[in-house]
């Protein structure tokens, strides 16, 4: 009998090799608060925002003492209470989106991150969230102080006048954000921000021929009015065309800039 033939069994196939696992980046939320963190752990935003809030504590104390019972308004109070967020926030921004470049992370940060338009988005995010915070502070110092300091018609404040409160505290974030994707160096934006549209404005109210025209393209001119809560008729088309000359234009061409740019 000759032996039996062992039926051949078909080779297993080879295992398939894992290749590198997918690691997913951080979360936009995850980076807003990264953001967040980074405005209030450095010793300028801290500062900042301590100021601010002293200032308008001040303000909130000061008004029911120096100011007669019957001149409290909720609408002056608010005006006078959030002005300091108004000059200071700004500052925290520019810090904020020019963070990468004055503290030389541009290369770790863009690393962990490749998208950089997610970085701008949760830029952006963490200051218009630290505005509200600063605005919402400003509004219960300023409730506080006409609680104490008003009389009966001291409660004078419309949806619309609170809507222009914080709106004036979004524009001047986005305006200081602006500068600071553009120039990208703290320094030079503060002092931009600061100096170049008061130049703008100088400028219209010296030469009289333009100025019909310079209140199209000053932002000061429709700011001013939204921020003392008065804004109306050609106020709103005047904040959109200054306003993307002096909040949309930088913003765009800042981030084209940083998207375009060799980290080294």
């Amino acid at each position: 009998m000759s032996p039996a033939t062992a039926t051949a069994q078909p080779a297993a196939p080879p295992a398939a090799t894992a290749g590198p696992r997918a690691i997913a980046g951080p979360t936009l939320g995850r980076l807003v608060r990264v953001e967040l963190r980074k405005a209030s752990d450095t010793r300028s935003g801290r500062w900042l925002l301590a100021v601010a809030t002293l200032v308008a504590a001040v303000v909130a104390i000061a008004i029911p003492i120096a100011v007669p019972q019957e001149d409290v308004v909720l609408s002056d109070v608010v005006q006078l209470a959030l002005l300091p967020y108004l000059v200071l926030l700004p500052i925290i921004g520019i810090l904020l989106v020019t963070s990468e470049w004055s503290q030389r992370t541009a290369l770790a940060t863009f690393a962990l991150v490749p998208d950089r338009r997610r970085v701008v988005v949760a830029k952006v995010i963490a200051a218009l969230a630290l505005t509200f915070a600063g605005l919402a502070i400003g509004l219960l110092a300023a409730v506080a102080s006409t609680a104490v300091g008003g009389g009966e018609g001291a409660w004078n404040l419309s949806a619309g006048e609170l809507g222009q409160a914080v709106l004036a505290g979004v524009i001047n974030m986005l305006w200081g954000l602006g500068f600071g994707l553009l120039l990208r160096s703290p320094a030079a934006a503060i002092v931009a921000y600061f100096a170049l549209p008061t130049v703008f404005t100088v400028l219209g109210e010296l030469i009289s021929s333009l100025r019909s025209t310079w209140d199209w393209l000053d932002l000061n001119v429709p700011f001013m009015a939204i921020s003392e809560l008065r804004a109306s008729g050609d106020d709103w088309w005047q904040l959109l065309t200054a306003g993307t000359i002096w909040i949309v234009l930088p913003l765009v061409i800042g981030t084209a800039l940083l998207l375009r740019r060799e980290v080294k």
